[in-house]
């Protein structure tokens, strides 16, 4: 779980410094779909471990 967190504060930065920079723009979008998907994923097996469990 600390990997998943880790892995959605850097694609966060990585989004916010594309915004910071008219040039990066697409180092934004990078870093957007990169933190919804490491979200997805994150949130999906948290569920699938607590459905295993009971």
């Amino acid at each position: 779980m600390t990997v998943i967190i880790l892995l959605a504060v850097i694609w966060a930065i990585v989004a916010i410094v594309g915004f910071a920079f008219k040039g990066l723009l697409w180092l934004a979008i990078v870093g957007i779909v990169l933190f919804v998907g490491t979200v997805t994923i994150g949130i999906t097996r948290r569920v699938i471990n607590r459905s295993q469990r009971r």
